[in-house]
């Protein structure tokens, strides 16, 4: 979702005579809009290049993949240029009135929700008590969809979508984003690192399957035993999906958890003996994190401050208050944002479709096209921003505001043509489905069967439940 500012031209490395130029950090310039593509750095893990896609790359023979529906997968070869082009000129344009009104917005719902209720939903008003639940019930509900839009206008200040001061939308973001418990510039600098390098198997920070490998050592299997599996009963789909659904956002905060794990590659030295996981080093929150850089230790200690002084509020409502009032008034709301987050980012870059890339056949341009747009009807589209609608767009340029991303969304789907990807079957009650479509039709994702050379860089989803296309039959190793 943000992309960084680039500053200075090296020579080119491939034979596409892409450019690497370096770049700063998210927190020094936000995503302006991608003109250039990210290449690897020194690291894997900092991501402090950029690559020109003003170019296409030259013709690999890739042989025939198949995607995770039985489809026959070509490899995009459009680029960012035609992209760029294609969008008008004034959708790039940011309102400073437009966007704050959309927070005045998003604020006067989430206060006169609470007021209504507060006030109403009281006994005095609703003698039932089970009545009463359930309306509280409603209220958590509603609350966080507010909530969530809030998020995303945080979101859309991370980028540089919300203004064209970045003054501005760095301290609109860090206020909204700290109200909602999220460290604005340590998200900012991470899920730019993972716009930079999204569908790229080595170095993506978001929803990164696991490769066949990694899957089997998960369930204590050998490789070539994947295929003989027996189905995953529903019910561990289930908790699996529970898990990630309430626990999912703190896990990825705290540990990392579907991110990249080759933090020893970073170029500073800062990934030696880190890893993801729980006391792994690997976290949102320490300024010594493999996640950032050096110089971004100031931006890592304002998050925390933004979440400590959050955090010191809730403390002093809590107890003038009652922590079970809290607990209603907040705490559940703020789970309902925590699952919409989730879900939403899961769903962008998890469909039976979609591609991933080694690092040797990556590039932005292909890692752009491997995520999806999907529907969410009156709540997606409004209370949400469209964050759902038009993903796509906003991976190929992430700055351009969110009113204005359908039409330029329209702009560049006769560039993609086939290679643009969107699942809106069944409006909202589809993207719920989609959710457990994803969790049982995507475990891991290996190549073609029987691909060779550049083909084996193409990776898709497969299962062990019987669904789409089967994984690769591969013998055992030869006994010694």
């Amino acid at each position: 979702m943000a992309a960084g500012k680039s500053s200075g031209v090296a020579a080119a490395k491939n034979p596409s005579q892409r450019k690497a130029i370096n770049a700063d950090s998210a927190v020094s310039s936000y995503a302006a809009s991608p003109a250039d593509s990210p290449r690897p750095s020194a690291s894997s893990t900092s991501l402090s290049s950029l690559a020109s896609n003003d170019a296409p790359a030259p013709k690999k023979n890739y042989g025939k993949l198949i995607d995770t529906y039985g489809n026959e997968f070509e490899v995009p070869d459009f680029t960012i240029k035609e992209i760029r082009d294609a969008i008008p000129k004034h959708c790039y344009e940011r309102s400073n009135i437009r966007s704050f009104s959309y927070v005045a917005r998003d604020i006067a719902l989430l206060a006169t929700t609470f007021y209504l209720w507060h006030n109403f939903v009281t006994p005095e008003y609703v003698p039932n008590k089970a009545a009463r639940v359930v309306l509280w019930g409603v209220y958590t509900f509603l609350q966080g969809l507010f909530g969530t839009g809030m998020w995303v206008l945080a979101h859309e200040c991370g980028h540089g979508a919300f203004s064209a001061s970045k003054t501005v939308c760095n301290v609109t973001g860090w206020f909204l984003h700290s109200a909602l418990l999220v460290p604005y510039y340590s998200w900012q600098l991470s899920h730019s690192k993972h716009h930079k390098a999204t569908g790229n198997m080595e170095r993506d920070m978001v929803f990164l399957p696991r490769t066949r490998e990694q899957q089997a050592t998960r369930l204590g299997k050998m490789v070539h035993e994947l295929h003989e599996l027996a189905e995953e009963t529903p019910i561990v789909t289930l908790i699996h999906l529970i898990g990630q659904q309430t626990i999912g956002w703190w896990n990825y905060l705290l540990t990392n958890v579907t991110g990249h794990n080759n933090h020893e590659k970073h170029r500073e030295g800062r990934g030696k003996g880190k890893k993801n996981g729980f006391g792994g080093g690997v976290n949102h929150f320490d300024p010594r994190s493999p996640l950032y850089e050096n110089r971004d230790a100031w931006a890592i200690v304002m998050s925390d401050i933004g979440i400590a002084c959050t955090i010191s509020i809730l403390v002093y409502l809590c107890k003038q208050f009652g922590t079970s009032n809290m607990f209603v008034w907040y705490f559940l709301p703020y789970m309902w944002v925590n699952h919409w987050l989730v879900a939403i980012t899961f769903l962008q870059h998890t469909d039976p479709s979609l591609p991933h890339y080694t690092e040797e056949e990556w590039d932005f341009v292909r890692g752009a096209a491997a995520t999806i747009d999907r529907e969410f009807g009156f709540i997606g589209r409004h209370l949400l921003h469209g964050i759902i609608e038009t993903h796509v767009l906003h991976h190929y340029v992430s700055s351009i505001p969110f009113y204005n991303a359908d039409e330029a969304t329209e702009a560049i789907k006769p560039v993609m043509g086939k290679h643009y990807r969107a699942d809106v079957k069944d409006g909202s009650v589809g993207f719920i489905k989609s959710m457990w479509k994803a969790a049982r039709w995507c475990q891991w994702v290996e190549p073609t069967e029987g691909a060779e050379g550049p083909a084996r860089g193409v990776l898709f989803f497969r299962n062990r439940n019987g669904l789409g296309t089967a994984p690769a039959k591969i013998a055992p190793p030869a006994a010694k």
